[in-house]
């Protein structure tokens, strides 16, 4: 059975429906094979008629992945791939994950994710801009264990480019202002949008991002049975070298909020080999949006992993 959704090209777009659920593994980091998800290992299972099922509807889950496809086709495509999105609402798997399939980027997200109670629509295309962001995010890469490049950005920079790139597209055309009006923002949030962008419609859009980072921030806590996540207690740890799994839901939250509030456009370009490109960077002296040192290990010299062209007290 498959779930019709037609482009904005008119195009036909079969989503193809996977039965079962993903068994995932952390230490594959989301990516390659299928093994991991967005979060991290779980045996977690919410199915349909759970009673301890979140409001969202089989329609919101259509209507989210749609808006993702529709935007993202092209985009793909510009690059001679194809933009794959496997979706099952019927799954009860509590998870999504991305892979690369000759010349298709598939995308695969479950009901059992859309019905975490803590889980809201926005979210929910966070998680897509996530799983889309490991295709798009571009550099630092997931390691490769035997040195050869990995096609997937990791799992701290597909948060970021969340935040930074995607949400901005799929959002931008929307009323984000009557969104905004009725949720409850914490001064931080209004004060760091504010610096950040000029124009109302902007900052909106940055309070928005940051508000779904929130929610998916406390489902990470939720399912990690750790404390929820909170804006006034940034993850104060400092990696020493990069750190390609899945952060805590703290560090996470950070990298939502960073990816909001880093004033490049959406529409500025990624680099597969320079993490600094398209970005806001402390490598360069930059202080606001920059990625969070709780998994981002600063880059030096030509931005990869090697060089010395940045002061010791930047590494």
């Amino acid at each position: 059975m498959n779930l019709k959704v037609v482009s904005a090209f008119a195009t036909a777009i079969a989503l193809s429906i996977t039965i079962g659920s993903v068994s995932v593994n952390n230490a594959f980091a989301c990516t390659s094979d299928g093994k991991s998800g967005f979060a991290p290992e779980n045996n977690l299972s919410i199915p349909v008629d759970s009673f301890n099922a979140g409001p969202m509807t089989e329609s919101e889950f259509n209507g989210i992945i749609a808006k993702a496809v529709n935007y993202y086709i092209p985009v793909f495509a510009a690059q001679g791939r194809k933009y794959t999105m496997i979706a099952n609402w019927k799954d009860s798997t509590v998870n999504a994950f991305a892979n690369r399939s000759g010349s298709d980027s598939e995308v695969h997200m479950f009901g059992g994710l859309a019905r975490h109670p803590k889980m809201t629509p926005d979210g929910f295309m966070l998680v897509i801009c996530h799983e889309t962001g490991h295709h798009l995010g571009g550099a630092p890469k997931n390691h490769s264990f035997f040195g050869i490049g990995n096609w997937a950005s990791n799992e701290g920079e597909a948060d970021y480019y969340a935040t930074l790139k995607c949400s901005r597209e799929m959002w931008k055309n929307e009323d984000n202002a009557a969104v905004v009006a009725h949720m409850p923002l914490p001064r931080s949030v209004i004060s760091g949008c504010q610096k950040s962008f000029d124009k109302a419609p902007d900052v909106a859009l940055c309070e928005r991002a940051v508000m779904a980072g929130k929610d998916l921030g406390d489902t990470l806590a939720d399912m990690g049975k750790t404390a929820e996540t909170d804006f006034d207690h940034p993850d104060t740890h400092v990696v020493t070298k990069m750190f390609d799994a899945h952060p805590d839901a703290q560090c996470r939250l950070d990298t939502y909020l960073a990816g909001a509030v880093c004033a490049k456009a959406s529409t500025d370009p990624l680099s597969d080999k320079d993490a600094r490109v398209g970005t806001c960077a402390q490598e360069v002296g930059e202080v606001v949006g920059i990625r969070p040192r709780c998994w981002y290990k600063l880059q030096v010299g030509d931005g990869s992993s090697s060089g010395s062209m940045w002061p010791k007290s930047l590494r």
